[in-house]
């Protein structure tokens, strides 16, 4: 039987992608301390590991495809197929900021303020690469972690950290007086596996799937029933993705109406479909939108 080797970004990315995986049709099941959780299609073989590490592992053969961020490509310098971007987080539905930090009572004001100083940072070739292209002469550090307490400790002048809300650079005192580069979830494969007829589809189909998944969050179906004498009234204030559907009711003179929108306007809009005279106005939620 063919197999596909899948790898599965583990922290704070692992929940949200068995959600989406979920979403899409697949169902993992991870147990505690074990890198090789079980998912209900006997074509994948899941293997969890870090996110830095999944495109030297991907590129290297021993997984045919991952899941991982663009920093962490671009920090190891990978050669793979992109395969689509995936825009999601733990916390939102954004792309991830890599960000230049300092004290708040520092004098450093911008980059430039850096010649000469030390910056602690996990993304060492990213920032060295940043700082070459403009020719700043800085003391690139690895950071192990705690990054943020680098500057406040005196460790460091500068840090190049990750962030989504700014909240943790906040409560360390922190502020950032740069953004050296945004980065979102990457569905990445081996070239050579790309080669491959069966696991390229196979691949694409994932792709296909998970993208869907995207879409639908935060979209939800709407279905209502509506009187001849009133179809066109509705119809006129209904977004869609094309238009809504229209069908006729068995032997009466009324409408089933169908859509689907986002969800931060639907509040507002069942309302006035009520008002316009819309019956049997229904919510329901959507996984997927292909």
């Amino acid at each position: 039987m063919n197999q596909l080797k899948l790898g599965l970004p583990k922290g704070s990315l692992e929940n949200a992608t068995i959600e989406l995986f979920e979403k899409a049709g697949w169902r993992i099941n991870p147990a505690a301390r074990n890198y090789f959780p079980k998912i209900d299609d006997p074509e994948l073989l899941c293997s969890i590991c870090r996110p830095q590490e999944m495109s030297r592992y991907v590129e290297g053969g021993m997984l045919d495809a991952g899941i991982t961020g663009k920093d962490w490509t671009m920090e190891n310098n990978s050669d793979t197929i992109l395969v689509c971007d995936l825009v999601y987080s733990k916390v939102s539905k954004r792309p991830t900021r890599w960000v230049i930090a300092v004290a708040g009572d520092s004098a450093i004001r911008t980059i430039e303020d850096l010649r000469g100083k030390k910056v602690s940072t996990e993304l060492v070739n990213v920032t060295r690469r940043f700082f070459q292209e403009r020719n700043i002469e800085v003391d690139i550090e690895f950071s192990w972690g705690a990054t943020e307490a680098k500057v406040v400790s005196g460790l460091a002048d500068a840090i190049v950290e990750v962030t989504e809300t700014e909240s943790t650079i906040r409560a360390h005192g922190l502020r950032i007086i740069h953004e050296l580069m945004q980065s979102n979830t990457q569905f990445i494969a081996n070239k050579s596996v790309w080669t491959d007829p069966w696991k390229r589809e196979k691949i694409e189909n994932i792709a296909l799937l998970l993208q869907g998944a995207l879409r639908a969050d935060r979209i939800v179906g709407l279905k209502m029933n509506v009187s001849s004498a009133k179809i066109e009234d509705i119809v006129a204030i209904l977004p869609s993705i094309n238009a809504p559907t229209v069908a006729s009711l068995y032997n009466q003179d009324w409408y089933s109406v169908e859509t689907v929108v986002s969800e931060d306007i639907v509040r507002d809009l069942i309302p006035k479909l009520k008002k316009l005279g819309a019956e049997g106005i229904i919510e329901y939620s959507l996984n997927k939108v292909i």
